[in-house]
């Protein structure tokens, strides 16, 4: 019984991932708030009804594509701040951990940067408490840099959402250069680089 349990679950799960992909590939043309249940169902082959069994709506599809497209970005965002090396050494690191992201789940960034203001209230909810998820993590990590001496909670949460809108900000920019020649890229990197180590020289001076 046990067994039969698990091919069912493992079979649902397959379903699932299906439905999410499907949308995912659907919404490189047009917004959530526009995609319809039956185009997701057809795309997978599976009766509108099946839809149900595994999202109550669009937008909770929605919602999971965020946990799918962000919620696995964690341990990145997490090396990226407590890597080894100076200040430049670990900004040049999270520009190439971004790039390669970018390169690799364009579908995923494409969707966020899309939806983060897009017309579906929950769907922007689930992803600014991604984000401030992620400002928590590299607050928490700034404040065990001595440089952060003496600043307050709230300066260093500013810092950290200065850094997260950055890499935000830094993905949109690699994206939009995806197709374009090496050299494009290239100084997408170096502008990236230049605005985080800008970040870098006023937190220094910061309590002056």
């Amino acid at each position: 019984m046990s067994h039969t349990l698990g091919i069912r679950q493992a079979q649902k799960q397959k379903t699932r991932q299906a439905l999410l992909d499907a949308a995912l590939g659907l919404l490189e043309e047009q917004s959530l708030s526009s995609l319809g249940l039956r185009e997701v169902t057809r795309e997978v082959g599976v009766a509108p009804t099946a839809f149900y069994r595994h999202f109550r709506s669009t937008a909770d599809l929605g919602v999971a594509l965020v946990e799918e497209a962000l919620g696995s970005l964690h341990p990145m965002i997490r090396t990226i701040v407590a890597s080894a090396g100076d200040s430049d050494q670990r900004i040049e690191r999270a520009v190439e951990l971004i790039a390669r992201h970018v390169e690799t789940h364009p579908a995923h960034v494409r969707f966020i940067a899309r939806e983060r203001h897009g017309g579906v209230q929950s769907v922007r909810a689930a992803i600014q408490g991604q984000l401030a998820q992620f400002a928590e993590e590299v607050k928490v990590a700034l404040t065990k840099d001595p440089v952060s001496y003496g600043w307050t909670d709230d300066d260093l949460l500013m810092l950290a959402n200065l850094y997260v809108d950055q890499m935000l900000m830094t993905a949109s920019l690699f994206l939009d250069a995806l197709e374009a020649p090496l050299e494009e890229r290239q100084r997408v990197a170096q502008v990236a680089t230049s605005r985080m180590r800008l970040i870098s020289i006023g937190r220094e001076h910061w309590l002056e």
